[in-house]
């Protein structure tokens, strides 16, 4: 069991998380990055990233985690990895329950542990993610210039999607399992409006169809005949949610009804002193690479100015322990 006190313990590898660490460490903060079984978060399952400044030729998105985990480790980032099973918030300082590690003793608290893309869990659509299916219009429509794009989902991100990716596509799809869409009126007027989308209501996806190079083509079923049909694409998005990865803060720190982390207006404070969020797991708006690792230097300025004027008298024993 840990008896060291860190001053700062940031849970989540994604851009946010990474980029915490690298602020937090440049100011000898010597913070300890907690990671999932997945390093890197959404971002390891993109192939190629092209709208992260700094690479006008893109970047393989592994690459680009793992580039951040070192230039973190460069300046004495320490990492373990676990699950974090449980929290105590109630007084400071703060104490994590870590799956294979054991108790973790902390000052503050980042969390960046992201929110994970909900998909339709049929065959072949695992197996296809970056090679023409994807959870995010944003960051690969543009790879789908000129081409057939089906996105699947009923909601107002599901039109918002739809929308965005006629910029790109030949030919689009929606494909909804029910006959009545859940988005808002406003969101369907748009969608409805937009000469380049066509319907597929009242379809169940039940397979994604595969060359083993790329995705050809989405099996559905038709909910009124029972029958079955490919519909031809050459990529398919996912559009049915997000949900963030926050389970264990539950009862904790204030969550909203979705169970993203509610921050003060203008910060990466949470409802408890002490404890920062960064990146989606409470952006529900833009979800991108970039905007992840800029709230991951917010919150690591916003964690040392927190420290400046709480440090509890045994800190600086514990922490040469």
């Amino acid at each position: 069991m840990e008896n060291k006190v860190y001053k700062s313990v940031v849970i989540g590898t994604g851009p946010a998380g990474y980029t915490a660490a690298i602020y937090l460490a440049r100011a000898n903060m010597n913070p300890l990055v907690i990671e999932g079984p997945q390093p890197g978060g959404q971002l390891t399952t993109t192939t190629e990233v092209e709208n992260f400044p700094g690479f006008p030729e893109g970047i393989q998105g592994p690459e680009l985690m793992d580039n951040m985990r070192k230039q973190a480790e460069r300046f004495g980032t320490e990492f373990k990895t676990g699950w974090v099973n449980s929290v105590d918030v109630s007084s400071r300082p703060f104490k994590l329950q870590v799956e294979g590690v054991g108790e973790i003793v902390t000052e503050t608290l980042i969390v960046a542990t992201g929110a994970s893309a909900k998909y339709l869990n049929i065959p072949g659509e695992q197996e296809n993610l970056g090679k023409g299916v994807s959870a995010c219009a944003t960051c690969d429509g543009f790879f789908f210039r000129g081409k057939k794009i089906i996105v699947v989902g009923g909601g107002d991100s599901a039109m918002e999607e739809a929308n965005f990716l006629t910029r790109f596509a030949s030919e689009l799809t929606l494909v909804h399992r029910r006959d009545e869409l859940r988005a808002s009126k406003i969101m369907q007027d748009r969608a409805k409006n937009n000469e380049k989308i066509k319907w597929g209501l009242n379809r169940t996806p039940i397979e994604v169809i595969s060359t083993g190079m790329g995705v050809t083509g989405l099996k559905v079923k038709n909910n009124e005949t029972g029958e079955e049909e490919v519909l031809e694409t050459d990529g398919l998005f996912v559009a049915i949610g997000h949900k963030p990865n926050t389970d264990f803060l539950k009862g904790h720190i204030d969550l909203d009804e979705q169970g993203y982390v509610i921050v003060k207006p203008g910060s990466t404070e949470t409802s408890v002193p002490g404890v920062f969020a960064a990146g989606d797991v409470h952006d529900t708006k833009y979800r991108q690479a970039i905007t992840a690792a800029g709230s991951g230097c917010q919150a690591a300025l916003d964690c040392e100015k927190f420290l400046e004027g709480h440090i509890t008298q045994d800190w600086s024993q514990s922490l040469n322990k």
